[in-house]
Order: C-alpha cells, then sequence, then structure tokens
C-alpha cells in the first residue's frame, strides 16, 4: 500500500480542545493508518501530496443512505460510492429492509442479509455498514444476533409505513412490506421493537452504547387525511402540496409517541431522522427535557438545509420527509448553530429519471420519494454554514465524529493517530455550480442544480486509498462492510 504525506494543510480535528478553524500540520498516512500529524514532517517513502492553501477533514460519515432501493443494490454500491467520494465521503451507513423495494422480498434476516453482503462485496470504493428495519415479529426476535453476529447495530422504525406506502396511500400493507397477514405494522409493532432492541443491550452489554434505534417521524392518519384534503381542494401545487399533504405536526406528534415509547420500553438510545421542521424540532427538544435519561440524537439533511419549496430545482426534490417552507429552514438552521442537532447527512437515494417521474412530471404525488445528494454534503454545509458562522470543528464534529460516534465506528470519523486514514481534503475557495451530469451518481438530475458552492472536495482517502485525486474518482473498488463497533 502506498505510504502518502499530506502537507501543509489546514488539519481539521474534531475534539473540542481543537482550534475551531483548524492548523497547519502535516499528515503521514502508513499502512492504511494515520501514523503522525504534526508541523514539518517527513518521510523518504511517502507520496507527497501538496494540500497548500486547504482544508483537510475527517472523512466524513454519512449516516443515512438508501443504496439499492430504486436500483439493483450491486448497482448502486458502486455508482453511488463513487459519488460518495466525490463528496469527501468515506464511510457510508445505508438502510436496508424486507419488502418491496430494495431486494423486493420478504422473509428473515437471516437469509435476507447474506444476499445483501454478497451483492454489495467488492463493489464500494468507499467503506459501508448498514441500518436494519425489524419489519416483523420474526425480524425482533433475530435483532440479538443481527447485533452480536452480523455486527448490525443500528435498526429502524418507519412510523408512516401505518396506512403509507413509500410514496403515498397503500391499499395493502402486507403486500408493500411483504409481512404476514396477520401482523401489523403500527405502533404496537413499534414498542415491541423497542423492546426488542433493549433486550439485545441487556444480553450484549459490551455492545450496549453503540445499540441504538432510528426513527423516521411521521404519522401515517395525519398524513393519509392531508393528502385526501390537499388533492380535493387543487389549490396547492408540487412542493408546496406535498409539504401540506404531510404536515409539519405530523413531525412532531410522531416524534412524541417515538419519545413516550422509549420511555416506556426503557431504550435510552433513541436517534430522530431527518427532522425537517419547527414542529419536528419544538417537540424533540420538549422530549428531551420530559425524558432526560433517554439519549437522544436529532438529525437533519442537506435538502432541508439548503432547500426550500421555492428554490428547489422541480419536483425532483420530493423526498419523505417533504422538503419545506423557508421559515422551517431558517428553524433547522437556528437549532444547528445552537447545538441542537446532532449530524447532518444526505439521506441519499439515487432515484433515475425514468423511475423518478410518473407519465405527468407535473404531478407531485405521482413522483417517486427520495433523491442523491451525498457528493454536495460537505461542500454545502461549508458553503451554507460558514455564512452563518459554524466553524470548521462544528462541521467536522456534524459531518464525522458525531455518527461515527453513535453508530459504533469510534475508528471512523477523526484524525488521530493510529485511527483509519480517512480524509477529505477541501479547496475553501473554488467557486463552482452544481450540475447532475458531473456526477458520478446515475441519477440524471438533482434538486441542488444551479446551486452556486464555494467549496470542493478535491481528494478523498479510504483507509489510506486515494480513491478521488484532483476531483477524479480512480483506482478500483476499495471499500469494505464494516461490523460494528468498529
Amino acid at each position: 500500500m502506498t505510504s502518502y504525506l499530506i502537507k501543509n494543510g489546514t488539519v481539521v480535528r474534531t475534539d473540542n480542545s481543537a482550534p475551531e478553524e483548524g492548523e497547519s500540520a502535516d499528515i503521514l498516512i502508513v499502512d492504511g493508518k494515520i501514523a503522525a500529524i504534526g508541523a514539518n514532517l517527513e518521510s523518504a517513502d511517502a507520496e507527497i501530496v501538496d494540500a497548500s492553501g486547504k482544508l483537510v477533514f475527517p472523512g466524513v460519515v454519512d449516516a443515512h443512505q438508501h443504496w439499492g432501493i430504486y436500483n439493483p443494490l450491486a448497482e448502486d454500491t458502486q455508482t453511488e460510492s463513487r459519488a460518495s467520494a466525490q463528496g469527501g465521503v468515506t464511510t457510508a451507513l445505508t438502510y436496508m429492509r424486507t419488502g418491496q423495494y430494495y431486494l423486493n422480498k420478504g422473509g428473515a434476516y437471516a437469509d435476507f442479509f447474506p444476499e445483501v453482503l454478497d451483492a454489495s462485496a467488492g463493489r464500494s470504493y468507499i467503506d459501508y455498514a448498514f441500518h436494519l428495519a425489524p419489519m416483523s415479529k420474526e425480524h425482533i426476535g433475530e435483532i440479538p444476533e443481527l447485533a452480536a453476529d452480523q455486527g448490525v447495530t443500528s435498526f429502524k422504525i418507519f412510523m408512516f409505513y401505518g396506512s403509507h406506502g413509500l410514496h403515498g396511500r397503500s391499499t395493502s400493507q402486507s403486500d408493500f412490506l411483504m409481512i404476514p397477514e396477520d401482523e401489523r405494522y403500527d405502533i404496537a409493532h413499534f414498542e415491541f421493537v423497542m423492546r426488542g432492541v433493549q433486550k439485545a443491550r441487556e444480553q450484549f452489554p459490551e455492545l450496549a452504547d453503540h445499540i441504538s434505534l432510528s426513527l423516521h417521524c411521521e404519522t401515517a392518519e395525519i398524513m393519509s387525511a392531508y393528502t385526501k384534503i390537499v388533492e380535493q381542494e387543487g389549490e396547492l401545487s408540487g412542493l408546496a402540496a406535498y409539504s401540506a399533504s404531510r404536515p409539519q405536526h405530523s413531525e412532531g406528534l410522531a416524534v412524541t409517541i417515538a419519545s413516550f415509547l422509549a420511555d416506556e420500553t426503557g431504550l435510552p438510545n433513541i436517534n430522530l431522522l431527518h427532522l425537517s421542521s419547527a414542529k419536528a424540532l419544538k417537540a424533540a427538544m420538549k422530549m428531551a427535557e420530559a425524558f432526560p435519561h433517554v439519549n437522544f440524537r436529532r438529525e437533519v439533511t442537506i435538502g432541508h438545509l439548503l432547500t426550500d419549496i421555492d428554490n428547489a430545482n422541480g419536483l425532483g426534490a420530493k423526498v419523505n420527509p417533504p422538503i419545506r417552507p423557508r421559515e422551517d429552514v431558517e428553524a433547522l438552521w437556528e437549532h444547528l448553530l445552537a447545538g441542537n442537532i446532532d449530524w447532518v447527512v444526505s439521506d441519499h437515494a439515487c432515484c433515475k429519471d425514468e423511475v423518478k417521474f410518473g407519465a405527468d412530471r407535473d404531478d407531485v404525488f405521482a413522483a417517486k420519494s427520495g433523491f442523491g445528494g451525498t457528493e454536495y454534503l460537505l461542500p454545502g454545509l461549508l458553503t451554507e454554514g460558514r455564512k452563518r458562522g459554524l466553524s470548521l470543528r462544528r462541521i467536522a464534529q456534524l459531518t464525522a465524529s458525531n455518527p461515527a460516534d453513535r453508530y459504533g465506528l469510534p475508528g471512523k470519523g477523526r484524525l488521530t493517530e493510529g485511527v483509519d486514514a480517512d480524509l477529505a481534503i477541501v479547496d475553501p475557495n473554488r467557486t463552482w455550480t452544481v450540475r447532475a451530469a458531473d456526477s458520478e451518481s446515475t441519477q440524471e438530475y438533482t434538486p441542488f442544480e444551479g446551486f452556486e458552492l464555494t467549496a470542493a472536495v478535491t481528494d478523498t482517502f479510504v483507509r489510506g486509498n486515494r480513491v478521488l485525486a484532483d476531483g477524479v474518482v480512480t483506482g478500483e473498488p476499495a471499500g469494505r462492510y464494516i461490523s460494528r463497533p468498529y
């Protein structure tokens, strides 16, 4: 393996004692690890990478992606990991479940998950791990084994699947989720999932700190009623209509229900995913006060931070929860700057044009939900965050160390001697315009089309492998499945 000496960069560390805007230093990479960080380092064997005038960040841990949701998993693993490398992402945590989409099959994870690992093996340019969603009673019983034997320490509940499919109303829950007809994916199931996750924590105390449950917080009943109202009234269209059909108080109500269940079941490690509105954050902060013994973590996406229902580029921005009006975007930033947000993610879900849009490209309710954007996560947060006074150290925490620590990756997400050499080198003074055509993703559009960003990732290293060099993806897939804790 090639050794590298990264010279003259501004190194951004994540520990709170480090300088907020980084410090000038060199980084020596040997055998895939950070061997030394300091001034005026030398090495006779290392390849020199000049980082003068650039920032050196810990590789981004994008804790929310969806490989294989709309395209074959094997295909997405390769193409979307290349797009990830373009954005300085060195580890992706991608959600997976049984049912329609993904592998389009039901059954036990004992049979399903090995197929997931086989389909992705040897294809990724970055390291990756999986979150799994217990969809059935059988899956709940598998949680301890998944944690202890498969290295899966994070699980998920999609609260809105109660009477909704992935994109809108669903007439048959059992068909969509591929669960037994006598089972329901509802609030009672959510409670039993929480009890199953807590049981695994108690059964394996050495893993307990790393085992957590994440929730997509929207309530199916509210969404179903409001979707009908919005469609019948016909006064709204596009992203405004979709936001109104899945109203902000639906998020707040779901957050409240999830939090009360966490208290009831004694499960302390709860992650509230992609919070998109002022009402969702209001509920999240109230629940933190009500249940101080629950270790809540709060997530937002770069899409919800950069776009609103007016500036996003068309219906390609349809996502769950929806892109919101500008006042909600500003509320997210207020909470982020106040320290109430724990990490920022992409929620990357590559959905090609032919799949994304229905016969009527102007009908938001016919379009599929989700879009890619991992390649814009770090550049986008740097661009907008610096305008608002967000420090470089805080950006590194939000994109790297915080999600790494929560999800069982203490060897990732930070720049310190002895850990994996996962790095993103960023030119903080390069202004460029987002064009979907420039992305390695197979998605032909982006909600960020035409956005002007003022920071660009030039080089990405994954365990010392240079997978992005001068802005170009290079080499062969070097990524590995990461069994956690790692």
